[in-house]
């Protein structure tokens, strides 16, 4: 149930690496699953992945914490038109073939606890769940309003089909904390370069390279920053001290604006640096 064969989290480490041997910062396009047309979200995808070395992809929910306003209106569009995981899952595997870069999930705990349960009172089925995320082609899962103190048993029934669950740092969090989380992680470690919500209008600052430091210091997978990043020279002022740069509210702010988002993000992803 490996997708393709190979652990989904050593999938994504592997293709970040591969751009570390390429001296550049590996880069990660962040997409509202079914923005901003449910009908044209396949194709997106499929292009996007093209410049991206892993995406991240948004399942829309109607009380995000972590989200600005720019995601925040993206996924209220995708539920206004339907979007949900059972739809994201059936569209992923149905472009398991035609997409070769690693695919990580993002979502709140309350659409992946529902997935396969005919009734909103029937307990989850986390092996089940599981294997629907492996078929469907996730090699990631990010859960941010999970406590690292509830996800083993999720952690493991994903780490069974070879999807990896991938923590979430912050400046804030405690160093015996980071520790923790790092060894936890799956796949990547997630470093929120900026303490709130996303979508801000600076990107990260230089004193934020201390902090990405010492969580590269702490962790066997690679480190990868996110929040706040908007633009080519805040990938470049990332270089040494991360492996990759999530770049989510200001694609989708070039997706609002009908430009062209291939090109927002090979001008962020330089291919002769």
């Amino acid at each position: 149930m490996k997708h393709g064969g190979h652990d989904g989290a050593q999938r994504i480490a592997d293709a970040l690496r591969r751009a570390t041997k390429q001296r550049r910062i590996g880069l990660i396009p962040f997409l509202t699953a079914g923005y901003p047309t449910k009908e044209g979200f396949a194709k997106m995808l499929t292009e996007i992945a093209t410049v991206g070395d892993v995406v991240e992809i948004g399942v829309p929910f109607s009380d995000p914490m972590a989200d600005g306003v720019t995601i925040q209106r993206s996924s209220e569009s995708a539920l206004e038109q339907g979007v949900h995981l059972q739809w994201i899952l059936e569209t992923l595997g149905s472009l398991r073939t035609s997409i070769e870069t690693p695919l990580v999930l993002m979502s709140y705990l309350n659409p992946i606890l529902s997935v396969g349960r005919e009734r909103a009172d029937d307990p989850c089925d986390l092996a089940a769940m599981a294997a629907s995320l492996a078929e469907a082609g996730v090699s990631g899962l990010i859960v941010p309003d999970l406590p690292l103190e509830e996800s083993a048993n999720l952690r493991s029934a994903l780490d069974d089909v070879g999807v990896g669950l991938i923590q979430l740092v912050s400046p804030v969090t405690p160093q015996e904390r980071m520790t923790e989380l790092c060894e936890a992680s799956r796949g990547f470690v997630y470093a929120v370069t900026v303490t709130g919500i996303t979508g801000g209008a600076s990107g990260p600052s230089s004193e934020i390279n201390e902090y990405l430091d010492s969580i590269r210091a702490r962790s066997p997978w690679p480190v990868c920053a996110g929040f706040g990043i908007r633009s080519r020279d805040d990938v470049k002022n990332l270089e040494g001290h991360a492996d990759g740069a999530i770049v989510g509210s200001a694609l989708i702010e070039c997706i609002d604006e009908r430009r062209d988002p291939l090109k927002f993000l090979k001008e962020m992803r330089p291919e002769d640096p």
